[in-house]
């Protein structure tokens, strides 16, 4: 009877280092303790959350037809489910700015009259005459 009942003595883990979940979560000023069996919910809970993000913008990817994935896609990953959308739109870096002017930048060219004395600033981080 013994025999047939074999015991499962599977150790879980984190993917994440407890240590560096536990400073982070301590960042928190008002928990001063943290239990084991709650910083283990709360790695895996990361650990799903951010496995979830991943699904998510790679379908977003495929959609696309791109092959890795970039901010933007999470950004639409992030808008098309609600309620991740509610909490995490806000913390995700804003995308970049449109160019106001569709011109290209004139620069100027290494001939261009620079007063007597005075040196371009290019020369002081190149070797210039």
């Amino acid at each position: 009877m013994a025999e047939s009942e074999e015991t499962h003595t599977e150790t879980l883990q984190s993917s994440f280092p407890a240590g560096r979940v536990k400073r982070i979560v301590k960042l928190d000023k008002e928990i001063n303790k943290l239990n084991s069996d709650a910083l283990f919910v709360i790695s895996n809970a990361t650990e799903h959350f951010i496995k979830f993000l991943a699904e998510k913008s790679s379908e977003v990817v495929v959609e696309k037809k791109r092959k890795s994935i970039k901010l933007e896609h999470l950004r639409i990953a992030v808008k098309r489910h609600r309620p991740t959308a509610d909490f995490l739109l806000d913390s995700l870096p804003n995308p970049p700015a449109a160019q106001i002017s569709k011109q290209p930048v004139r620069s100027r060219k290494n001939n261009d009259s620079v007063p007597a004395g005075a040196r371009r600033i290019d020369c002081f981080f190149q070797k210039c005459p």
